[in-house]
Protein backbone atom coordinates (compact mmCIF):
# COMPACT_ATOMS: atom_id res chain seq x y z
CA UNK A 1 0.00 0.00 0.00
CA UNK A 2 1.53 3.42 -1.04
CA UNK A 3 2.18 6.01 1.92
CA UNK A 4 -0.41 8.28 2.54
CA UNK A 5 1.66 11.91 1.79
CA UNK A 6 1.39 15.64 2.89
CA UNK A 7 2.17 18.77 1.30
CA UNK A 8 2.71 21.56 3.19
CA UNK A 9 2.99 25.31 1.93
CA UNK A 10 4.21 27.81 3.10
CA UNK A 11 3.21 31.34 1.88
CA UNK A 12 3.79 34.79 3.11
CA UNK A 13 2.44 37.60 0.47
CA UNK A 14 2.56 35.44 -2.47
CA UNK A 15 -0.90 36.39 -4.31
CA UNK A 16 1.20 36.85 -7.70
CA UNK A 17 2.69 33.35 -7.05
CA UNK A 18 0.69 31.47 -5.12
CA UNK A 19 -1.82 29.68 -7.48
CA UNK A 20 0.99 28.42 -9.63
CA UNK A 21 2.55 26.67 -6.25
CA UNK A 22 -0.40 25.13 -5.80
CA UNK A 23 -2.00 24.04 -9.21
CA UNK A 24 1.90 22.65 -9.45
CA UNK A 25 0.88 20.05 -6.39
CA UNK A 26 -2.87 19.41 -8.01
CA UNK A 27 -1.70 18.47 -10.93
CA UNK A 28 0.88 15.62 -9.96
CA UNK A 29 0.49 12.37 -10.98
CA UNK A 30 -0.24 10.87 -7.58
CA UNK A 31 -3.70 9.88 -6.73
CA UNK A 32 -6.00 12.55 -5.30
CA UNK A 33 -7.13 10.18 -2.11
CA UNK A 34 -3.51 9.25 -1.01
CA UNK A 35 -2.80 13.14 -0.69
CA UNK A 36 -3.46 15.95 1.20
CA UNK A 37 -2.30 19.64 1.21
CA UNK A 38 -2.27 22.16 3.58
CA UNK A 39 -1.30 25.60 3.12
CA UNK A 40 -0.19 27.71 6.56
CA UNK A 41 -0.82 31.53 5.06
CA UNK A 42 1.41 33.44 7.48
CA UNK A 43 -0.23 36.11 8.01
CA UNK A 44 -0.32 37.58 4.77
CA UNK A 45 -1.52 41.29 3.60
CA UNK A 46 -2.12 41.32 0.07
CA UNK A 47 -4.78 38.91 -1.95
CA UNK A 48 -3.18 35.51 -1.10
CA UNK A 49 -6.29 34.83 0.99
CA UNK A 50 -9.01 35.24 -1.92
CA UNK A 51 -6.45 33.34 -4.57
CA UNK A 52 -6.71 30.13 -2.21
CA UNK A 53 -10.51 30.77 -1.83
CA UNK A 54 -10.81 28.79 -5.28
CA UNK A 55 -9.46 25.57 -4.47
CA UNK A 56 -11.20 25.20 -1.49
CA UNK A 57 -12.38 22.07 -0.73
CA UNK A 58 -9.36 20.78 -2.79
CA UNK A 59 -6.86 22.61 0.23
CA UNK A 60 -6.79 23.33 3.70
CA UNK A 61 -5.61 26.60 4.97
CA UNK A 62 -4.73 27.74 8.29
CA UNK A 63 -4.32 31.44 8.62
CA UNK A 64 -2.15 32.86 11.46
CA UNK A 65 -0.64 35.94 12.52
CA UNK A 66 2.70 37.27 10.85
CA UNK A 67 5.73 35.85 12.91
CA UNK A 68 7.94 33.93 10.26
CA UNK A 69 8.84 30.48 8.47
CA UNK A 70 9.53 28.21 11.87
CA UNK A 71 6.41 29.40 12.95
CA UNK A 72 4.70 28.46 10.20
CA UNK A 73 6.38 25.04 10.13
CA UNK A 74 5.63 24.28 13.74
CA UNK A 75 1.96 25.11 13.40
CA UNK A 76 1.23 22.83 10.06
CA UNK A 77 4.01 20.14 10.39
CA UNK A 78 1.28 18.99 13.36
CA UNK A 79 -1.60 19.02 11.24
CA UNK A 80 0.31 16.32 8.72
CA UNK A 81 -1.33 12.95 8.71
CA UNK A 82 1.10 11.65 5.93
CA UNK A 83 3.02 8.84 6.83
CA UNK A 84 5.53 11.40 4.03
CA UNK A 85 5.56 15.01 4.53
CA UNK A 86 6.47 17.05 1.13
CA UNK A 87 7.41 20.44 1.69
CA UNK A 88 6.92 23.67 -0.74
CA UNK A 89 7.04 27.24 -0.56
CA UNK A 90 4.40 29.49 -1.62
CA UNK A 91 6.43 31.18 -4.67
CA UNK A 92 7.82 28.21 -6.15
CA UNK A 93 6.36 25.05 -8.25
CA UNK A 94 6.84 21.50 -8.77
CA UNK A 95 8.05 19.91 -11.80
CA UNK A 96 5.95 17.21 -13.05
CA UNK A 97 6.64 13.70 -11.58
CA UNK A 98 7.95 15.13 -8.52
CA UNK A 99 6.18 13.63 -5.57
CA UNK A 100 5.55 9.69 -7.73
CA UNK A 101 9.39 10.44 -7.43
CA UNK A 102 9.83 11.31 -4.23
CA UNK A 103 7.21 9.02 -2.57
CA UNK A 104 9.10 5.92 -4.27
CA UNK A 105 12.48 6.88 -3.23
CA UNK A 106 11.31 6.81 0.60
CA UNK A 107 9.37 3.35 -0.42
CA UNK A 108 12.40 1.91 -1.75
CA UNK A 109 15.40 3.17 0.73
CA UNK A 110 14.12 2.38 3.68
CA UNK A 111 17.09 3.69 5.61
CA UNK A 112 16.93 7.22 3.96
CA UNK A 113 15.00 9.61 6.19
CA UNK A 114 15.09 12.81 4.08
CA UNK A 115 14.76 13.48 0.12
CA UNK A 116 15.99 16.05 -1.74
CA UNK A 117 16.29 16.76 -5.31
CA UNK A 118 18.19 19.19 -8.43
CA UNK A 119 16.23 22.62 -8.40
CA UNK A 120 15.88 25.44 -11.67
CA UNK A 121 16.20 28.55 -10.42
CA UNK A 122 14.21 30.95 -12.34
CA UNK A 123 15.58 34.47 -12.95
CA UNK A 124 12.79 37.59 -13.34
CA UNK A 125 14.62 38.33 -16.89
CA UNK A 126 13.55 34.17 -18.10
CA UNK A 127 16.43 32.88 -17.41
CA UNK A 128 16.97 29.37 -16.12
CA UNK A 129 19.46 27.51 -14.79
CA UNK A 130 19.28 23.85 -13.51
CA UNK A 131 21.39 22.52 -11.05
CA UNK A 132 22.16 18.55 -10.38
CA UNK A 133 24.00 16.86 -8.01
CA UNK A 134 26.54 14.95 -9.97
CA UNK A 135 27.85 12.79 -7.44
CA UNK A 136 27.50 11.14 -3.56
CA UNK A 137 24.00 11.46 -3.45
CA UNK A 138 23.82 9.88 0.15
CA UNK A 139 25.32 10.92 3.40
CA UNK A 140 24.85 11.25 6.61
CA UNK A 141 26.18 14.10 9.57
CA UNK A 142 28.02 11.02 11.83
CA UNK A 143 31.07 11.90 11.08
CA UNK A 144 33.54 14.56 10.02
CA UNK A 145 33.58 13.59 6.23
CA UNK A 146 29.77 13.06 6.29
CA UNK A 147 29.55 16.75 7.68
CA UNK A 148 31.47 17.95 4.97
CA UNK A 149 29.66 16.27 2.34
CA UNK A 150 26.36 17.74 3.81
CA UNK A 151 27.42 21.37 3.90
CA UNK A 152 28.80 20.81 0.07
CA UNK A 153 24.91 19.30 -0.94
CA UNK A 154 22.75 21.26 1.54
CA UNK A 155 21.15 23.97 -1.13
CA UNK A 156 19.62 20.25 -2.75
CA UNK A 157 17.84 20.13 0.49
CA UNK A 158 16.02 23.85 1.16
CA UNK A 159 12.05 23.76 1.62
CA UNK A 160 10.52 23.22 -1.57
CA UNK A 161 13.03 20.22 -2.51
CA UNK A 162 13.01 18.68 1.13
CA UNK A 163 10.57 15.43 1.86
CA UNK A 164 10.58 13.61 5.07
CA UNK A 165 9.40 10.66 6.75
CA UNK A 166 6.65 11.62 9.23
CA UNK A 167 9.01 9.99 12.20
CA UNK A 168 11.57 11.92 11.12
CA UNK A 169 10.03 15.26 11.78
CA UNK A 170 8.66 14.27 15.02
CA UNK A 171 12.37 13.66 15.93
CA UNK A 172 14.17 16.77 14.96
CA UNK A 173 11.04 18.66 16.91
CA UNK A 174 10.18 22.21 16.85
CA UNK A 175 12.41 24.90 15.00
CA UNK A 176 13.04 27.69 16.90
CA UNK A 177 10.76 30.62 16.10
CA UNK A 178 13.20 33.12 16.18
CA UNK A 179 14.06 31.57 12.63
CA UNK A 180 12.01 33.81 10.52
CA UNK A 181 13.64 32.66 7.67
CA UNK A 182 16.14 29.03 6.89
CA UNK A 183 14.07 27.27 9.34
CA UNK A 184 14.13 25.10 6.95
CA UNK A 185 18.01 24.24 7.69
CA UNK A 186 17.26 23.52 10.58
CA UNK A 187 15.12 20.45 9.87
CA UNK A 188 17.28 19.48 7.42
CA UNK A 189 20.26 19.42 9.03
CA UNK A 190 19.03 17.95 12.69
CA UNK A 191 17.22 15.64 10.30
CA UNK A 192 20.57 14.26 8.08
CA UNK A 193 22.45 13.93 11.87
CA UNK A 194 19.27 11.47 12.76
CA UNK A 195 19.00 9.82 9.53
CA UNK A 196 20.41 9.35 6.15
CA UNK A 197 19.69 11.73 3.51
CA UNK A 198 19.18 11.16 -0.31
CA UNK A 199 19.44 14.09 -3.27
CA UNK A 200 18.10 12.60 -6.61
CA UNK A 201 19.67 14.18 -9.50
CA UNK A 202 16.61 14.99 -11.45
CA UNK A 203 15.26 18.96 -11.07
CA UNK A 204 11.74 18.58 -9.40
CA UNK A 205 11.44 21.95 -8.39
CA UNK A 206 11.49 25.72 -9.98
CA UNK A 207 13.12 28.16 -7.55
CA UNK A 208 11.59 31.68 -8.05
CA UNK A 209 13.89 34.36 -7.66
CA UNK A 210 12.46 37.58 -7.04
CA UNK A 211 12.21 40.99 -5.73
CA UNK A 212 10.18 39.68 -2.47
CA UNK A 213 12.43 36.92 -1.72
CA UNK A 214 13.29 36.79 2.15
CA UNK A 215 16.10 34.74 1.71
CA UNK A 216 17.63 36.23 -1.31
CA UNK A 217 18.74 39.88 -0.28
CA UNK A 218 20.42 40.49 -3.47
CA UNK A 219 19.49 44.53 -3.32
CA UNK A 220 22.09 45.15 -0.55
CA UNK A 221 19.14 46.88 1.64
CA UNK A 222 21.07 47.31 4.98
CA UNK A 223 18.14 46.63 7.44
CA UNK A 224 17.15 43.19 5.19
CA UNK A 225 20.87 42.09 5.42
CA UNK A 226 20.65 43.13 9.27
CA UNK A 227 17.37 40.68 9.66
CA UNK A 228 19.29 37.76 8.02
CA UNK A 229 22.89 38.33 9.94
CA UNK A 230 20.53 37.84 13.23
CA UNK A 231 18.71 35.00 11.85
CA UNK A 232 21.68 32.99 11.03
CA UNK A 233 23.57 33.94 14.56
CA UNK A 234 20.17 32.34 15.42
CA UNK A 235 20.42 29.27 13.02
CA UNK A 236 24.40 28.68 14.38
CA UNK A 237 23.40 29.22 18.36
CA UNK A 238 20.32 26.90 17.78
CA UNK A 239 22.26 24.11 15.77
CA UNK A 240 25.09 24.14 17.88
CA UNK A 241 22.55 23.69 21.24
CA UNK A 242 20.83 20.66 19.27
CA UNK A 243 23.63 19.08 17.97
CA UNK A 244 25.12 19.13 21.64
CA UNK A 245 21.96 17.58 22.77
CA UNK A 246 22.11 14.82 20.24
CA UNK A 247 25.98 14.38 21.40
CA UNK A 248 27.54 15.36 18.16
CA UNK A 249 31.12 15.66 18.58
CA UNK A 250 32.49 19.44 18.62
CA UNK A 251 34.36 18.94 15.74
CA UNK A 252 31.46 17.49 13.57
CA UNK A 253 29.32 20.29 15.29
CA UNK A 254 31.79 22.76 14.11
CA UNK A 255 31.90 21.56 10.42
CA UNK A 256 28.26 21.93 10.15
CA UNK A 257 27.77 24.99 11.84
CA UNK A 258 31.02 27.21 10.50
CA UNK A 259 28.91 27.86 6.98
CA UNK A 260 26.23 29.36 8.95
CA UNK A 261 28.23 31.63 11.04
CA UNK A 262 30.71 32.76 7.82
CA UNK A 263 27.76 34.13 6.04
CA UNK A 264 26.65 35.81 8.97
CA UNK A 265 29.86 37.27 9.28
CA UNK A 266 30.25 38.44 5.60
CA UNK A 267 26.56 40.38 6.13
CA UNK A 268 28.11 41.43 9.93
CA UNK A 269 30.92 43.45 7.66
CA UNK A 270 29.07 44.21 4.49
CA UNK A 271 26.43 46.04 6.55
CA UNK A 272 28.42 47.38 10.01
CA UNK A 273 32.03 46.86 9.34
CA UNK A 274 34.87 45.71 11.26
CA UNK A 275 38.62 45.30 10.50
CA UNK A 276 40.51 44.17 7.60
CA UNK A 277 42.07 41.58 8.70
CA UNK A 278 38.16 39.93 9.58
CA UNK A 279 37.39 40.01 5.82
CA UNK A 280 39.83 38.36 4.75
CA UNK A 281 39.83 35.49 7.37
CA UNK A 282 35.89 35.36 6.29
CA UNK A 283 36.44 35.18 2.48
CA UNK A 284 39.46 32.62 2.98
CA UNK A 285 37.14 30.57 5.22
CA UNK A 286 34.64 30.63 3.07
CA UNK A 287 36.58 29.91 -0.20
CA UNK A 288 37.90 26.92 1.99
CA UNK A 289 34.49 25.17 2.07
CA UNK A 290 33.03 25.85 -1.43
CA UNK A 291 36.50 24.87 -2.97
CA UNK A 292 37.76 22.37 -0.74
CA UNK A 293 39.61 21.00 -3.59
CA UNK A 294 40.94 24.15 -5.38
CA UNK A 295 44.60 23.97 -6.76
CA UNK A 296 47.79 26.20 -5.75
CA UNK A 297 47.22 28.46 -8.68
CA UNK A 298 43.80 29.15 -7.57
CA UNK A 299 44.59 30.10 -4.12
CA UNK A 300 47.18 31.97 -5.24
CA UNK A 301 44.44 34.20 -7.15
CA UNK A 302 42.06 34.48 -5.39
CA UNK A 303 44.42 35.86 -2.39
CA UNK A 304 45.48 38.01 -4.76
CA UNK A 305 41.80 39.07 -5.46
CA UNK A 306 42.00 39.99 -1.43
CA UNK A 307 44.87 42.42 -1.73
CA UNK A 308 42.23 45.22 -1.22
CA UNK A 309 40.64 43.63 1.57
CA UNK A 310 43.53 44.48 3.87
CA UNK A 311 43.86 48.05 3.20
CA UNK A 312 40.39 48.96 3.03
CA UNK A 313 37.23 49.26 5.67
CA UNK A 314 34.92 46.01 5.34
CA UNK A 315 32.12 48.11 4.30
CA UNK A 316 34.14 49.87 1.36
CA UNK A 317 35.38 46.33 -0.54
CA UNK A 318 32.21 44.66 0.06
CA UNK A 319 30.15 48.14 -1.34
CA UNK A 320 33.27 47.95 -4.13
CA UNK A 321 32.73 44.39 -5.26
CA UNK A 322 29.74 44.81 -5.89
CA UNK A 323 29.75 47.64 -7.76
CA UNK A 324 32.34 45.67 -10.00
CA UNK A 325 29.72 42.79 -10.23
CA UNK A 326 27.58 44.85 -11.87
CA UNK A 327 29.53 45.99 -14.42
CA UNK A 328 29.54 44.21 -17.58
CA UNK A 329 32.77 44.98 -18.79
CA UNK A 330 34.34 43.52 -15.70
CA UNK A 331 32.48 40.98 -15.51
CA UNK A 332 34.07 39.68 -18.96
CA UNK A 333 37.05 40.06 -18.70
CA UNK A 334 37.13 37.88 -15.36
CA UNK A 335 35.26 35.46 -17.27
CA UNK A 336 38.28 35.43 -19.88
CA UNK A 337 41.18 35.89 -17.82
CA UNK A 338 39.79 34.37 -14.28
CA UNK A 339 36.67 32.43 -14.46
CA UNK A 340 34.81 31.75 -11.49
CA UNK A 341 35.71 28.13 -10.47
CA UNK A 342 32.48 25.70 -10.81
CA UNK A 343 31.67 23.49 -7.75
CA UNK A 344 32.70 19.96 -8.65
CA UNK A 345 29.94 18.15 -7.64
CA UNK A 346 27.49 20.42 -9.43
CA UNK A 347 25.95 20.03 -13.47
CA UNK A 348 24.96 23.00 -14.15
CA UNK A 349 22.81 24.33 -17.65
CA UNK A 350 21.18 27.59 -18.62
CA UNK A 351 18.82 28.03 -20.85
CA UNK A 352 16.77 30.97 -21.72
CA UNK A 353 12.62 31.05 -21.80
CA UNK A 354 11.62 32.58 -25.40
Amino acid sequence: MAPYVSVLIDTYNHGRFIEQAVVSVLEQDFPTAEREIIVVDDGSTDNTAVVLQKFSPRIRVLRKKNGGQASAFNLGIPECRGQIVAFLDGDDWWAPGKLHAVSEALSREAGVGLVGHGITEVFADGVERQELLREEPRFRINSTAGARIFRRRKSFLGTSRMTYRAELLKRVGVAPEALTIQADEYLFTVATVLAETLVLREALTFYRLHGGNAFQVSDGNPEALRRKYKVLSALACALKSKLRELRVTEDVTQLVCEAVVTEANVIRLTVDGGYPWETVRAELNNYRMTNEKASLTRWILKCATLLPALLLPPRMFYAGRQRLSRNSAYRKIRERCMPFAEPEHVDRYETTRP
